[in-house]
């Protein structure tokens, strides 16, 4: 991949509404050239999805996140592929991670409340046939996502001490 390609990449994932005008000035290369780099990575699948971050905590707390530690067994031929495939088609699934350690795939889900986790973890998930156990963390508040924090801090109001 060129440095072109490299620098769109990197001005997109911060702000992917920028145009390719104002992506083109940035880097200072012709808006054609940034036009059809962008295009060339959509069909690559090089970019997926442009999307937004939202801090939910401020628009509603309706959701419940669950980042869920799954050990399975691998299938003779796919390794983790299938299991994972298994996973990430329920609609609820967020990502779906192969992780080194302990476990083997790192599952992100969301809910309407912990109840409906639960089902999903015990009537789902625990019942394919690979999957050996399960470890469920409940995400209590996000503090940065993506690179983003959410938390607006104060200036520090206490009063100067001096000798």
């Amino acid at each position: 991949m060129n440095q072109l390609k490299l620098s769109i990449l990197d001005l997109l994932k911060e702000d992917a509404r920028l145009s390719a005008t104002t992506i083109a000035t940035m880097l200072g290369a012709a808006e054609e050239d940034v036009t059809s780099a962008i295009a060339e990575m959509e069909q690559d699948h090089v970019i997926v999805k442009y999307a937004t971050v939202v801090n939910w905590s401020k628009v509603s707390d309706d959701t419940v996140t669950a980042l869920i530690e799954v050990e399975c067994t691998p299938e003779r031929g796919r390794g983790f592929e299938s299991i994972a495939e298994r996973i990430y088609l329920y609609p609820e699934v967020k990502s779906v991670y192969l992780m080194s350690g302990a476990y083997d795939l790192c599952v992100e889900i969301e809910g309407k409340n912990l109840k409906e986790v639960a089902s999903f973890v015990s009537n789902k998930l625990s019942t394919i046939d690979s999957v050996i156990s399960t470890k469920t963390f409940f995400i209590l508040k996000k503090y940065k996502q993506d690179g983003i924090v959410f938390e607006e801090f104060d200036d520090d109001h206490r009063l100067i001490v001096s000798p």
